[in-house]
């Protein structure tokens, strides 16, 4: 079984990232910014912004972090985004999620900027992907397509499975997947007889959320399997995902581990998304 390294592939984007970020600098006179809005005290939150200033410094970007009380209203947070909006410095940024349960999320989104829009998630956004005019991408579907076409493995003509029906990775998975002349089937918690259709597929996209769903009973011999979910350490689990990755050697042709494997490639096109937007915005052109 191919193990599908996520870790290489992000980090192979990021060298080349950060030769375009110092071309970036020499011609606007500052690093590319990435901003963060992050709202509470969630642990998972904090280390994942952690892990993007981190990148931001390995790719030479500039990072800026709003941080906001648990308590912060939906203005506040609006006028929190605003500043995010006009300051010049910010090429792009997102608000971290999950939010406290008090605010929503969609209008968030909605009152971001979709020329710095670097998660890719604003409906204007999403509209120019659908309508195959992609300015910006999801980031963790479009990590997905990374690594397929890093480790040349075909999707036209392929027969693609997407579990899970998320606006953040199934939905825009599922329509990158046939942009790339894949025949998706789109599946979901409320499909019926969900191992039928795994079973079918050449290539399978696991995004449900549900820790250790499917195995290798679920996927035909030879398979490409995706694994999108994450959960964390606990009773002795440790870091797993949707997949049971263990059982797969022998039996599928090549597998994304956990961690290792998506997870990076998120941040890298968070990254990668930056510098696009950045480049648009100030109309200039890095090869």
């Amino acid at each position: 079984m191919l193990i599908l390294d996520g870790k290489a592939v992000a980090q192979k984007m990021k060298s080349i990232i950060a030769v375009r970020a110092l071309e970036f600098a020499k011609q606007v006179g500052r690093k590319p910014g990435l901003g963060v809005i992050i709202v509470g005290e969630d642990p998972a939150s904090h280390v994942y912004v952690k892990n993007k200033e981190m990148a931001c410094q390995a790719v030479h970007f500039h990072s800026i972090r709003l941080q906001l009380p648990s308590s912060t209203t939906k203005e506040e947070l609006l006028q929190a985004i605003q500043k995010m909006n006009q300051n010049e410095l910010v090429d792009a940024f997102l608000v971290q999620m999950p939010l406290p349960p008090h605010l929503s999320s969609e209008i968030i989104l909605d009152a971001i900027d979709p020329l710095k829009d670097a998660d890719g998630l604003h409906p204007i956004n999403m509209g120019y992907l659908w309508v195959n005019r992609q300015r910006v991408a999801p980031c963790t579907p479009w990590g997905v397509i990374k690594i397929l076409d890093h480790y040349q493995i075909p999707i036209k003509g392929q027969s693609c499975v997407v579990v899970g029906r998320s606006q953040i990775v199934g939905r825009p998975m599922a329509h990158l997947l046939t942009m790339a002349d894949g025949t998706v089937t789109l599946c979901h918690s409320r499909t019926p007889n969900l191992r039928e259709k795994t079973r079918q597929a050449d290539i399978i996209v696991v995004a449900a959320g549900q820790r250790h769903l499917l195995g290798s009973d679920d996927f035909k011999k030879g398979a490409t399997i995706i694994d999108v979910g994450i959960h964390g350490s606990g009773q002795g689990k440790g870091v797993t995902g949707d997949v049971r990755f263990s059982e797969l050697e022998g039996h599928v042709a090549a597998a994304t581990p956990v961690p290792g494997g998506v997870g990076p490639m998120t941040i890298a096109c968070l990254l990668e998304n930056t510098l696009i937007l950045a480049q648009h915005n100030k109309n200039i052109i890095i090869n």
